[in-house]
């Protein structure tokens, strides 16, 4: 008798566990796969991402994910930050004067300072704990500038307005 329950539930296991790989490959486009908002956006596009107005970031990126405040080292220096996934705006007044990325420019968090300084080339300086690199051609004065942790390691990416 105890075989024949066993035999049972062993058939009823077995066809649950046929059934398992369906119910997976059914489950998984219902897992959050968030992109970074920079992914898939050009080089000029992320440019033009400094100088946006505040309603052109509303309009052309929907809501935040969240709004934190960034405390500088003077009162006159804290922001007012929107972040995305994948980017954060940085706002004065009314403009984005500042973005921080993930990745940009072929450069991504975690990469070493060798990668950084061959992928921008002769037009970075490296300043020790972060390379800066201004961007030509625009309409005001743009720098690009990657932070490294202790380690030599991407730590952050901006793009920002120095006359801001």
């Amino acid at each position: 008798m105890f075989a024949a329950i066993f035999g049972i539930i062993t058939i009823i296991t077995m066809k649950r566990l046929q059934l398992l790989p369906l119910l997976i490959l059914l489950a998984f486009p219902l897992w959050s796969q968030e992109r970074p908002l920079n992914t898939g956006l050009s080089l000029d596009e992320q440019y033009a991402l400094v100088g946006m107005t505040l309603t052109e970031l509303l309009d052309r990126f929907g809501p935040p994910r969240m709004v934190v405040a960034s405390r500088g080292y003077e009162t006159w220096q804290d922001d007012v930050v929107f972040q995305y996934t994948g980017v954060d705006f940085y706002i004065f007044r009314d403009r984005v004067w500042q973005v921080r990325f993930v990745s940009m420019h072929g450069i991504s968090i975690g990469d070493t300072r060798a990668v950084v300084l061959l992928t921008l080339g002769d037009a970075a300086e490296d300043r020790g704990s972060y390379a800066l690199m201004p961007v030509i051609g625009r309409g005001w004065p743009l720098r690009l500038r990657v932070n490294f942790n202790s380690a030599g390691r991407v730590h952050a990416i901006f793009l920002y307005r120095p006359d801001f």
